[in-house]
């Protein structure tokens, strides 16, 4: 199973690594970061269905998300 990994505090929100996802797992949070924005992420029970794709970690522009096999 993968795991993806959020650095929450680097996040600016921009949403790119949500509307890339072929499984559409990825959300924005409901808190906020230490800079004001939403972080996205994926919540514990989808991250089964997270294929690995790495299609997140390379669209992001902050190199926040870091895919684990």
């Amino acid at each position: 199973m993968a795991k993806v990994i959020f650095k929450e505090e680097r996040c600016k929100g921009c949403g790119h690594c949500i509307n890339i996802c072929p499984k559409k797992i990825i959300s924005f949070k409901e808190i906020f970061n230490s800079k004001g924005y939403h972080p996205a992420g994926i919540e514990e029970d989808l991250m089964t269905q997270c294929i690995a794709c790495a299609s997140c970690g390379k669209i992001c522009p902050d190199c926040v998300i870091t895919i684990e096999r």
